[in-house]
């Protein structure tokens, strides 16, 4: 299967963005803080109304990421035509700096799940994947990034590492890689991976984002502890460490800070976004939040 000829996508600063949410539209509408980028659920947009004008306004003042959570890259079933479609006219009509997805499946029978579900790491689903992929970036006329999951559990017959199998989707298809550190945090512990050996898997050259978020860990029954990726505290500082060794390994990249339950006060996201762009700063590519990108 041959890379996609399209076009690239237009890269990011190195610097700090934030996810964007409903509870800070307004903040960022009256006070315009100084942050380098901004990225959206894809989805939250499609419909139109009054959160795509808001999107619409602050496009003017920052560079803006789509970041999709119901493509289900990873179906047998193939793609959803009308929600990729739904996804280009979005991006068609906001002209994001980058557009990704995750390696992971959301759909079946035509019925939408609420969770981004897990692959085999098979031969067989890389191909479904692949030709997904190839689809999207030919609808959407530009490449896109592929995010790493976090996970819970493992196929018995999975035979590719899902390192590896990330990579093999950027070989194969010419997209990109967004980096979620927290999620290799997370999956490295529930199922005993060396964080690191996946870091040193992914290809530097096809890396083009990075997500911090945080994360709760809980304790099942037996007595295992079990990390979950839900996006609702503060990077943990184990995470933060990782970070600098993936900023040691890929370079200063565009690096996001999510935060999607029990949403705080937006002066406390922008703090987490400052401690990413002082450990940019000081990879010597990055930049602080004193200059706002053009």
């Amino acid at each position: 299967m041959a890379p996609t000829p399209v076009t690239s996508c237009t890269s990011l600063p190195p610097v700090a963005g934030v996810g964007l949410r409903f509870p800070h539209h307004q903040a960022f509408l009256e006070q315009r803080p100084t942050v380098g980028w901004l990225e959206v659920h894809a989805e939250n947009y499609m419909g139109g109304g009054q959160p795509l004008r808001v999107l619409q306004q602050l496009r003017q003042d920052y560079p803006v990421s789509l970041h999709g959570v119901g493509l289900s890259l990873g179906s047998a079933e193939g793609l959803d035509k009308a929600h990729l479609e739904r996804l280009a006219q979005l991006a068609e009509r906001m002209e994001p700096a980058l557009v990704s997805e995750h390696l992971s499946w959301s759909m079946a029978g035509q019925t939408y799940l609420a969770d981004l579900l897990p692959l085999p790491m098979t031969e067989e689903a890389l191909a479904v994947v692949c030709r997904h992929v190839d689809q999207v970036q030919e609808r959407l006329v530009r490449t896109i990034l592929v995010e790493n999951p976090s996970s819970y559990l493992q196929f018995a017959h999975s035979t590719i590492p899902e390192a590896q199998f990330l990579a093999a989707v950027a070989a194969r298809t010419g997209c990109g890689i967004l980096c979620d550190v927290n999620n290799v945090f997370v999956s490295a512990c529930n199922h005993g991976w060396d964080a690191l050996a996946y870091l040193d898997a992914l290809p530097p050259q096809a890396i083009a984002e990075i997500h911090l978020a945080g994360h709760a860990l809980t304790t099942l029954e037996g007595g295992a502890q079990l990390r979950i990726d839900d996006h609702g505290s503060r990077v943990a500082p184990e995470v933060w460490a990782l970070y600098e060794q993936a900023l040691a390994r890929f370079g200063a990249q565009p690096t996001l800070i999510e935060w999607d339950t029990d949403i705080p006060p937006l002066p406390v996201l922008l703090a987490e976004a400052a401690q990413a762009d002082h450990r940019l700063a000081q990879q010597g590519q990055g930049a602080s939040h004193d200059t706002l990108p053009a």
